[in-house]
């Protein structure tokens, strides 16, 4: 009930922005099919794929069924089939959001060089920018190479699809989805706003993950607690069904014991 009250919220939170950002990402697609400034970009910049950020989106609680391990299967199968060599060079490192991702990767890989565990406690776009920017300085300044985010998109209740996506660079990423070329008037000027909006895409991006996880996560607690306490219904009948056999069986043993003493006095 605690998990259904919360989803609405978070479900609605999720849907709300899914436009929003597409309409962003649109606009900077014919942003980029005007001027060459996207080129230059420092977040468009496309290097060899020497060190590797991974950003792992998942909850800071169990009790959810499947959620978290499909996470950490996702990144596993990233790691094993994408970015095996650097993960043997140790040139992998991670970025968590969730207690559950932070305790895993911990034990597992190193360095973890961002805990954002707290974040999910009051999620804001505020605090979810912080973790955002952090990411985009480290790949502006050539720490890394390539930034990968895995997280869980919310598709229903029931389920929930285990995304992973290049979340920087950026360029390759505007080139599949840039539509056809519209004729803007710019003010103050084509590249001042990219400049702007690139940022912006991207801390939105980083959000609409965060969010749709968030949402993935009530509804996979929410099927869970419901199909335990579905076992558990099951599991009280059949209880009740074995202490009723149990009784039954105690009181014809009684009766038995009574008539074969009866019979032996009459005798």
């Amino acid at each position: 009930m605690v998990a259904a009250s919360k989803l609405r919220r978070a479900q609605d939170q999720a849907m709300q922005l899914r436009p929003y950002a597409g309409k962003l990402n649109e606009i900077l697609g014919n942003l980029a099919a005007n001027s060459e400034s996207l080129a230059t970009n420092p977040y468009t910049e496309i290097r060899e794929p020497n060190k590797v950020l991974i950003i792992v989106v998942t909850a800071d609680r169990g009790l959810c069924g499947p959620f978290n391990a499909n996470i950490f299967k996702g990144v596993n199968a990233l790691l094993v089939g994408k970015y095996s060599v650097q993960l043997a060079a140790k040139q992998v490192s991670f970025l968590t959001i969730g207690k559950k991702g932070f305790e895993y990767f911990g034990k597992r890989y190193d360095p973890i060089i961002g805990n954002y565990s707290t974040l999910l406690t009051t999620l804001t776009f505020e605090k979810v920018k912080m973790a955002a920017e952090f990411a985009m300085n480290k790949f502006a300044i050539g720490h890394y190479d390539v930034v990968e985010i895995v997280y869980n998109q919310f598709k229903n209740v029931a389920t929930q699809i285990v995304q992973t996506e290049k979340f920087l660079p950026i360029t390759s990423e505007v080139a599949t989805t840039r539509p056809s070329k519209v004729d803007y008037i710019f003010e103050p000027s084509v590249d001042e706003i990219i400049e702007g909006i690139v940022p912006l895409s991207l801390k939105t991006k980083f959000y609409t993950a965060v969010l749709e996880s968030n949402a993935s996560f009530y509804g996979a607690q929410m099927s869970a607690m419901d199909k335990a306490t579905e076992n558990a219904g099951e599991m009280l009948k059949n209880l009740k069904v074995q202490y009723n056999r149990s009784r039954q069986a105690s009181i014809t043993n009684e009766i038995l014991e009574i008539v074969a003493g009866a019979e032996a006095l009459s005798a």
